[in-house]
């Protein structure tokens, strides 16, 4: 489910720029969380799934935050995984960089762009997130773009319209 046909292991990042009320991971939204394991680690337990795992995604929280995670996804690959990565989008620039590094994304677009603030907490967060669809489908990478639907949210002549 994390990486579509492949057995992956998930790395959760911490922190999130939204406040998304519906979301799945709330206690990484804090840039802190209170049980953070050591990259080192991570990597140690990552070599005793070598020829075992295909992949391994990076997801949150928003893993863009991180400014290690060019280096750690390096890291990853040179182990011989595949990398993948979900986000929902909110650093465009930050994705432009990652997008020649990942084997697969799953991009979470949450609603029209006007709509975005509403949900997120954060202006310009619609336009940041389908800059970055845009990013992902013209770079050509194997991608999911998905969407939850929020019945508290979406009426369905706006369902439609998305």
């Amino acid at each position: 489910m994390d990486y579509p046909g492949e057995l992956a292991a998930v790395i959760f990042c911490q922190g999130c720029p939204w406040r998304c009320h519906y979301c799945h991971n709330p206690d990484l939204l804090p840039r802190q969380g209170e049980q953070q394991i050591p990259w080192d680690q991570i990597l140690a337990f990552l070599q005793t799934r070598r020829g075992l795992l295909d992949a391994v995604v990076f997801s949150g929280g928003e893993p863009t935050l991180q400014r290690g995670l060019p280096d750690a996804i390096g890291q990853v690959k040179a182990m011989g995984f595949k990398v993948g990565l979900h986000s929902a989008g909110p650093y465009p620039e930050r994705l432009r960089e990652l997008l020649p590094l990942l084997d697969w994304i799953g991009l979470d677009i949450k609603s029209l762009p006007e709509d975005y603030a509403g949900l997120t907490g954060v202006r310009r967060s619609g336009e940041r997130a389908w800059e970055s669809a845009a990013l992902v489908i013209e770079s050509g990478l194997p991608h999911q773009i998905r969407t939850t639907l929020d019945p508290a949210l979406f009426t369905e002549a706006k369902q439609q319209s998305c």
